[in-house]
């Protein structure tokens, strides 16, 4: 469709304008291709340094103040390529919470979840039930959840911050409501989820719920490390080594229905293989250093780095150390693509690869 021909361009420019008064319009030689051989993303590959980062969160957080209602204190990763967000579905953005400090409540349409960075001594409120959040946690917050954080510590906590409002925007589908109060009441058992589902293994026999997002909000960093420990005695897989997904107990699929979210290894020395797919990735650097090239552009990470990897790109991880893992955080819209029916996956050489990993 890119490089058909029109014959009839000027028979097709003359009805332009008569067209439009009626609202309707027909293709034109200049219009951009409707169709193309492949997806052509306007995303760019981008690398946010470690450095940077800590020292403008500094900065933010000894000018701006944390107040009543729906604004935090973040910064927002935005792709120099896109109009809005990180990738074309979501926006990742880093927030910095002081202590005594309260987020206070509040609900969007948008499906959101939170990457503890550095810190401990917060809290966080999902629509009742209450955890503690430390260093590596990660935290759901399903659409239309109320959320609220508070911070009861003695320094700053940071942590990831990811949405899928790009994507939400782009079907003309957002709802925010604030709450007048800073924080909500928490339910009288106050993990419910966690003891019903958090083992990961068994779950209430007669559970009648079968899909939506995880029952599960939070998982923690201790179970993540073992299900990485038990994974590395299998063989690696050569495009990404070993790379686990959180998963809703309930479907043994992702743990968020717009949202992918995972854990990734790198073993001392290991060299993926290049391969692609259909969707977009952003990974953080939980520790280790390596190399990421990406549509043949070399991006050297290290610990607190992000990366971000546009659709379609083809990329391969190495990590550079000979003797320390390498472990990546990352979050994706693969169950968009999957879900729709639009995800696919291929080697470098053009090869089907498996069709699961990121």
């Amino acid at each position: 469709m890119a490089s058909e021909v029109m014959s009839d361009a000027r028979q097709r420019q003359e009805l332009a304008d008569e067209l439009a008064e009626y609202g309707v319009r027909i293709a034109q030689p200049d219009d951009p291709p409707l169709f193309t051989k492949e997806p052509k993303s306007t995303m760019q590959p981008f690398h946010w340094k470690a450095a940077d980062l800590a020292r403008l969160l500094e900065k933010i957080g000894a000018s701006l103040k944390l107040e009543q209602g729906g604004q935090r204190r973040t910064l927002r990763l935005t792709n120099p390529g896109l109009p809005y967000g990180t990738t074309p579905t979501f926006w990742a953005s880093i927030q910095y919470i002081l202590p005594g400090e309260i987020a206070s409540a509040h609900r969007h349409a948008a499906t959101a979840l939170r990457f503890i960075m550095e810190g401990s001594g917060a809290d966080t409120i999902v629509d009742g039930e209450q955890y503690v959040i430390n260093e590596g946690d990660l935290v759901l917050t399903p659409s239309w959840t109320w959320h609220d954080h508070e911070h009861k510590g003695s320094k700053p906590m940071i942590w990831l911050d990811v949405l899928d409002i790009s994507l939400v925007r782009s079907l003309h589908a957002t709802f925010f409501e604030g709450s007048s109060e800073p924080r909500q009441s928490v339910n009288r058992i106050s993990d419910r989820s966690y003891r019903e589902f958090g083992s990961g293994l068994l779950r209430p026999m007669h559970e009648q719920r079968t899909g939506g997002p995880s029952p599960v909000l939070a998982y923690t960093w201790s179970r993540a490390q073992e299900a990485l420990s038990q994974a590395a005695g299998l063989e690696p897989d050569p495009f990404d080594d070993t790379l686990l997904e959180y998963q809703n107990p309930l479907t043994g699929g992702p743990a968020l229905p717009t949202i992918g979210t995972a854990i990734q290894t790198l073993r001392p020395g290991a060299n993926c293989k290049p391969h692609r797919h259909t969707g977009s990735v952003v990974y953080y650097v939980v520790r280790g250093q390596g190399t990421t090239m990406i549509d043949g552009k070399q991006f050297d990470w290290s610990k607190g780095d992000f990366l971000a990897l546009p659709p379609w790109a083809i990329h391969a991880h190495q990590n550079r150390s000979d003797n320390a893992d390498a472990v990546l955080f990352q979050v994706n819209d693969i169950p968009v693509l999957k879900s729709l029916g639009l995800y696919r996956e291929e080697a470098a050489d053009g090869a089907m690869s498996r069709g699961t990993a990121a």
